[in-house]
């Protein structure tokens, strides 16, 4: 059974069906950059296409503005790169687990890429053993990958994100599109060497998933292991710290990101998944344009 694919399967249709068939049409295929690309057929504009691909002569019978589009001459190979360690077990300001958005959010991205015809594949660390899932097509290739991130859920021991990283880099050669999935602390630990080496080679995206307040009432603190005391949680001080360290680190992550021209999305709730991997994907295009 692809329990996990069945759920993703149903999100997907949920938002296709509030905004149009082609809706990963623009977005998905856009992270391919250069030629390589066959002409298929034409459909209607959506904001955020390239207007070398409207073709005029057919937009002035139809009255409607038409874009070419293309299907590229080869499959494409797609990692994703999930975090690990305990801090996955913690929760977002909403109070979802962030290994569950995790694993959703790589499963929307794997989806659609198996429904393109692309290999997927995955990297994670498992308590200091990286697991390596080598690129392959189909849904239950994507249902595998799923299945033995998500046996980790409860792990005890501390993320390694850029173990996986060095391991992509040292042992895989094929060119990748590379989506990384992790959090403020899992961007802040990643290298500006190894963000080089990565974006030299591969596209690299990010999905930034937050972290819940600790200075709130009923926070439960993963490394301690116990609930956050409610004379800490209601200090005003200890308020004011979180903010300012939160901020810091934000603006440490989003210039890192920058330089390396990464484009991310931040995540809170499971309901935004497929909306915000749309838009994960129009801003890479949009950059990739510039």
């Amino acid at each position: 059974m692809m329990n996990y694919i069945t759920k993703i399967k149903a999100k997907v249709g949920i938002y296709a069906t509030k905004k149009t068939s082609n809706v990963f049409d623009g977005s998905y295929k856009s992270v391919y950059k250069g030629s390589g690309m066959n002409f298929e057929d034409l459909r209607e504009y959506v904001p955020g296409d390239n207007i070398r691909d409207i073709d005029w002569k057919a937009s002035s019978r139809s009255n409607n503005i038409l874009v070419k589009r293309y299907v590229a001459e080869k499959k494409h190979n797609i990692m994703l790169v999930f975090d690990t360690g305990r801090k996955m077990s913690a929760h977002t300001c909403n109070g979802e687990v962030k290994k569950e958005l995790a694993l959703q959010m790589g499963g929307t991205i794997g989806y659609m890429a198996a429904q393109n015809g692309d290999n997927v594949g995955c990297v994670f660390n498992r308590n200091g053993m990286v697991d390596h899932f080598i690129f392959r097509a189909g849904l239950f290739n994507l249902e595998r990958i799923l299945t033995e991130y998500d046996k980790e859920k409860d792990a005890g021991y501390e993320s390694e994100l850029e173990k996986s990283l060095l391991y992509i880099i040292n042992n895989i050669n094929r060119k990748m599109i590379l989506f990384i999935i992790t959090d403020a602390s899992g961007i802040q630990s990643i290298s500006e060497s190894v963000l080089k080496k990565l974006t030299c080679r591969h596209d690299v995206l990010l999905v930034d998933i937050g972290d819940a307040n600790l200075a709130e009432k009923r926070s439960y603190s993963v490394d301690a292991d116990h609930y956050v005391l409610d004379f800490l949680a209601s200090n005003k001080k200890l308020r004011k710290l979180e903010q300012e360290t939160k901020e810091r680190i934000q603006k440490e992550n989003e210039s890192k990101l920058i330089q390396y021209r990464i484009v991310s999305s931040h995540i809170d709730t499971e309901e935004d998944i497929v909306e915000k991997v749309v838009d994960l994907l129009e801003r890479h295009k949009y950059a990739n344009i510039r």
